[in-house]
């Protein structure tokens, strides 16, 4: 039993959420979290986006990405290699064509050129949940969790999800890492200062304004 339990449990849990969304109330979350995306000055400051290609019963990153080519900005999605574990960030110009159907549906690109770490200036990050500390549970790979650990990768880590994949915990190992902020249909959560949010703050932002509380001293957890 343990975390691995927990994880595990609480990964079948979460899917089981993603499912039940109605089609009709996932597109209309996905075009709220995306404009909540969109509106935020990490968003708008950044050149060059890593997105991500959404499997079908995540949030629809469609919605950003076309967002980001109209903004002239350029847009890196994660290309997966399962015989070695890791992921390469390579560039894309469209969504329709230059992907390999995968696993559960994972679109994966076998065109587009690899774009350095360094030149990365926003990473939008899937889970399957997130914690109001900023900790995230992904699916079981690591894949995430190696690619944010690459010393040439300075960009803000951005999670991105439903409002109902928010918990008030998530179990964490050692080799977890949290990301700066989190974005859903519902609000914005700032944990970490990026270089581009206004000061050490939780921001969140609704359909009824914004507010900002100051952030608690964190644990291990959260660091």
């Amino acid at each position: 039993m343990g975390f691995r339990m927990d994880k595990a449990q609480l990964r079948l849990e979460l899917q089981k959420c993603l499912i039940s969304i109605p089609d009709e109330q996932r597109k209309e979350k996905s075009r709220r979290a995306c404009r909540n995306l969109i509106a935020t000055p990490e968003f708008q400051n950044a050149s060059v986006i890593m997105m991500y290609l959404s499997l079908p019963h995540e949030l629809d990153t469609s919605e950003a990405i076309l967002c980001a080519w109209q903004l002239g900005k350029t847009v890196v999605v994660p290309k997966v290699s399962w015989q070695q574990r890791h992921m390469i960030p390579v560039q894309i110009n469209s969504l329709e064509t230059g992907f390999s159907a995968e696993v559960a549906g994972l679109r994966n690109p076998i065109t587009g050129a690899p774009v350095p770490f360094e030149d990365i200036e926003l990473v939008v990050a899937p889970g399957l949940g997130f914690d109001r500390r900023g900790n995230r549970l992904g699916r079981g790979g690591s894949y995430y969790d190696r690619f944010f650990a690459n010393k040439e990768l300075k960009a803000p880590k951005c999670g991105f999800a439903f409002a109902e994949q928010v918990l008030e915990s998530v179990p964490v190992t050692d080799h977890d890492v949290p990301v700066d902020f989190l974005v859903t249909d519902e609000e914005v959560l700032y944990f970490r200062q990026t270089g581009s949010a206004a000061g050490p703050s939780t921001e969140l932002r609704t359909g009824r304004g914004t507010k900002k509380t100051g952030l608690t001293k964190q644990g291990k957890e959260g660091a």
